[in-house]
């Protein structure tokens, strides 16, 4: 009884009188703690959720979508493009209000914005701006977007989602450093305050420009712990939580009586996935051998990893783009699943006895499961992975040291094969690069196709140019394609979001002003 009390308490933050108002919305995530809530630095899971209740962008996913072909207006009320596509006119909406009464949004906001993303001095994800060549004000209300090339869906790239997130000039001027744990952005909900390894508070965004939210306050909640955060949620502390992304925990949760008084349990599985691969990073050797990374790719066998998992919540991948992305290619040259192959190439390169490689990882326990699965997997074939397991926020600066031979990272991106293969495939992106991403396994070897696909204007051959990159990417290994990962949460079934739930690229169910309970 005492352990269960401990646990209860270590999940509520917030005071008595708080929690007893229903227009509070309690959610747990998977994570210790936010390192940063700048929209243009961070790629991490549990500040993805945040900043998009904070933040909008020129255009937006509707809530509860991730399809491309269902961008609508946010800041910009209209917008329209030249024929061959270089040029790009927004119309902004007026009297749109940043937080902390920080003013309208304006044109100068939108082109500080733009220019701060493609920045990688201020900016994670300036790469994929590279195709700007200028953002100007026609007038406070109007912007034009000139590019160097065409862009692969250039309303992805401005939509509300990584760089294309608006933010305050005043604001960031103003808080420099500190704006990264006090944001200012025009979404539906506004930064309180952060308790560290605790939560973040939110509050709604009086003068939002659709409509006051119906939920007063937001608490987001870091549990790290899978068995509390589900405690809390069966007893009632919590109504959402991050799920674990296995498929018997999924059909357990599917069984949970709801607490007094309430709808029954809702679990939501959807996508799009994080796209789980395992880096070979060719800068540590024996990895710098071709054959030592093919006799990891032998000994890795995806199928019984995606049996691990379940199903209803993993697909194996075909490629190193992600499955359902435009311009993915199921392609060869592919390294099926061979012990005894695996075997042979070790010996070839001169280690009869096998190798050991040194590995950092992540302790959030769906990715340690499988790393300890591909682990054992390994081991089989000879090789033996010496993990060193740590804090996620740790193990995500570790990784950017290039110190771990294998990096095992899931992503999602902008669905369209350009934003995975500039990402992670080009050397602009590779660790230790002045812009680098999470290229974490310096390739390189397709480069020349990556950057002739973003200049191309046909479709067509830009298809055959992200083919190509794929091949020639596939035969350097520099990676191995594990599967594509579901999200998965948790809510009372009181909890409306007020949008149908097909997908979120922002990897957690929208939260806007239209979420509320029933009655």
């Amino acid at each position: 009884m005492l352990v269960r009390t401990l646990i209860l308490a270590a999940c509520v933050t917030l005071s008595a009188p708080v929690l007893a108002q229903e227009s509070v919305l309690r959610i747990g995530v998977a994570a210790t703690d936010v390192s940063t809530l700048d929209p243009h630095r961070t790629g991490a899971t549990q500040e993805k959720g945040l900043i998009s209740m904070i933040f909008g962008g020129l255009v937006r996913f509707p809530p509860g979508s991730a399809n491309p072909e269902k961008i609508e207006s946010d800041l910009a009320e209209s917008w329209q493009s030249s024929a061959d596509g270089l040029v790009w006119t927004f119309k902004l909406r007026r009297g749109v209000q940043f937080h902390r009464n920080y003013g309208e949004a304006t044109a100068d906001d939108v082109i500080y914005s733009l220019t701060r993303a493609a920045d990688p001095k201020r900016s994670s994800f300036s790469s994929t701006f590279e195709a700007i060549k200028e953002v100007r004000a026609l007038d406070p209300y109007t912007v034009r977007i000139q590019l160097k090339a065409p862009v692969p869906s250039l309303l992805g790239l401005v939509a509300n989602y990584h760089g294309g997130m608006i933010v305050s000039r005043k604001a960031d001027q103003e808080l420099k450093e500190g704006f990264k744990l006090k944001p200012v952005g025009f979404g539906p909900f506004e930064f309180v305050e952060h308790q560290t390894q605790r939560e973040v508070v939110l509050k709604a965004h009086d003068k939002y420009f659709r409509g006051k939210p119906k939920i007063a306050r937001v608490a987001y909640k870091f549990i790290n712990s899978d068995t509390t955060r589900g405690l809390a949620f069966a007893t009632g502390e919590l109504d959402l939580i991050a799920g674990q992304r296995d498929q018997r925990w999924v059909e357990r949760a599917r069984k949970w009586a709801p607490p007094k008084d309430q709808a029954p349990v809702k679990v939501d599985v959807f996508g799009p996935g994080e796209y789980r691969t395992l880096m070979l990073n060719r800068r540590i050797k024996p990895l710098d051998d071709p054959r030592v990374r093919e006799a990891v790719a032998r000994a890795v066998d995806v199928q019984e990893l995606v049996r691990f998992v379940g199903g209803d919540v993993a697909t194996a991948g075909r490629s190193v783009v992600p499955p359902g992305y435009a311009g993915e290619a199921d392609v060869a040259p592919k390294f099926g699943h061979d012990l005894a192959r695996a075997k042979t190439l070790l010996t070839e390169a001169g280690h009869p006895n096998g190798i050991t490689l040194k590995v950092v990882v992540s302790n959030v326990g769906p990715q340690l499961s499988v790393m300890e699965v591909i682990q054992g997997q390994l081991k089989r074939a000879g090789i033996t992975l010496a993990m060193d397991v740590m804090e996620h926020t740790t193990y995500h600066a570790q990784i950017r040291k290039d110190v771990s031979a294998l990096v095992f990272y899931g992503a999602a991106r902008f669905p369209v094969a350009d934003s995975y293969l500039t990402e992670f495939y080009h050397s602009r992106s590779e660790i230790g690069a002045p812009t680098q991403v999470t290229n974490f396994s310096h390739c390189s070897a397709a480069d020349k196709e990556i950057d002739a696909a973003r200049a191309e204007p046909n479709a067509v051959s830009r298809n055959s140019l992200w083919r190509l990159a794929q091949v020639k990417i596939n035969a350097d290994l520099c990676a191995v394609p594990l599967f594509d990962l579901q999200q998965v949460w948790v809510r009372r079934g009181s909890l409306d979001y007020g949008s149908p739930l097909e997908g979120a690229l922002n990897l957690i169910p929208p939260i806007t002003e239209k979420t509320t309970f029933k009655k």
